[in-house]
């Protein structure tokens, strides 16, 4: 592909990622009301948060010369990330190469291979996650004309929330007359959370960024990996190279059948169809804001959707059990602030 043609099609991807709807959530929890703001990243181009950090690291990648017409994109991922380059890989004519592993959900696994990338699945007896990022960086070295995104260690990755995300936040909570005190999410990379407390620092903002993982294997609060858990696409095995938690506030733990409970409540009583971690983010947005007294704005993501999780245990019955929170969650009602001017990326 030409690098007329490469720009042109980042040129038309570019409003397909970013500038997505800030959700205002109404609800009641134990009694008091209060509202969780939530950015709808399941409209981006894929269908993930993940489209932003992707787009922007081969745009990066791109203009310093790193990824060539020529190049095969080979990435290691637990599945939003694969699919973001399966899809970019696509569009700028990249042949697309993904490690992941074999326990991520069907959905996952087809739509990286509808986009036409060869997906290489690893065991946990062959690795596991830490398994995939060796042999990606293995095909790596024996491929030669590869381009290596390597999201847990790539600055891009938090420069690309630093320039987008966290800003676009900003912007669309300050046409509701508030400015965030905490923000809530799961660490998958630690992108999201390090570029939002940029842009927080950047604009002049005080406020607290807390990093979420599942309660069943708190990776972040122990420094390995401990446990199995059910929230795809957080607390993958290790703590992340770009991941500073000492400048950020303190971890924010969510058993994940409470998050399974909590994104299908959303489903059901608002139609807002999102994945597991969403319904993660949202219980920790509000154990924050009960925290505060829910005297300060309190944001977080809304990271993907819950078409990639059909297969799981989202579309099943989820016992209940001692200590959830989302059975005292009354979700009341929403309203939607859209995003202004073009995106970043």
């Amino acid at each position: 592909m030409s690098a007329d043609l490469r720009e042109r099609r980042l040129r038309g991807l570019r409003p397909m990622v970013g500038r997505t709807p800030l959700v205002s959530v109404r609800l009641r929890y134990r009694g008091r009301e209060g509202r969780v703001h939530a950015k709808a990243e399941y409209l981006n181009l894929t269908g993930s948060i993940k489209d932003r950090m992707a787009l922007h690291i081969c745009q990066t990648a791109i203009e310093q010369g790193a990824l060539g017409p020529d190049h095969t994109i080979v990435e290691a991922t637990s599945g939003n990330t694969g699919i973001a380059f399966a899809a970019l890989g696509a569009a700028l004519g990249q042949p697309v190469v993904i490690f992941m592993p074999d326990w991520m959900s069907e959905e996952r696994k087809a739509v990286i291979r509808s986009f036409g990338a060869d997906i290489r699945l690893v065991s946990r007896e062959a690795g596991g996650f830490l398994g995939s990022i060796a042999n990606a960086e293995t095909l790596g070295r024996e491929l030669g004309r590869v381009f290596l995104p390597r999201q847990f260690d790539n600055q891009a990755n938090i420069h690309a929330h630093a320039t987008t995300t966290g800003p676009e936040l900003v912007a669309q909570l300050a046409r509701l007359g508030l400015t965030p005190g905490a923000f809530v999410a799961g660490v998958g990379t630690g992108g999201t959370v390090m570029g939002v407390a940029e842009a927080f620092s950047r604009l002049g903002i005080r406020a607290h960024v807390h990093p979420l993982e599942p309660a069943e294997s708190p990776t972040l609060s122990t420094g390995h990996k401990v446990g199995r858990h059910r929230i795809q696409g957080v607390s993958d095995e290790f703590i992340p190279g770009i991941l500073r938690l000492d400048s950020l506030a303190p971890v924010i733990q969510v058993n994940d059948g409470d998050a399974i409970l909590m994104a299908q409540k959303l489903a059901r009583e608002l139609g807002l169809g999102v994945g597991i971690s969403s319904g993660a983010n949202l219980l920790g947005a509000i154990q924050v804001a009960e925290r505060a007294e829910w005297r300060t704005p309190v944001a977080t993501i809304f990271c993907d959707d819950n078409k990639k999780y059909l297969s799981t245990d989202l579309a099943k019955a989820e016992p209940v059990r001692s200590g959830f929170m989302s059975p005292d969650v009354e979700l009341l009602d929403f309203e939607t602030t859209p995003a202004a001017g073009e995106s970043r990326v």
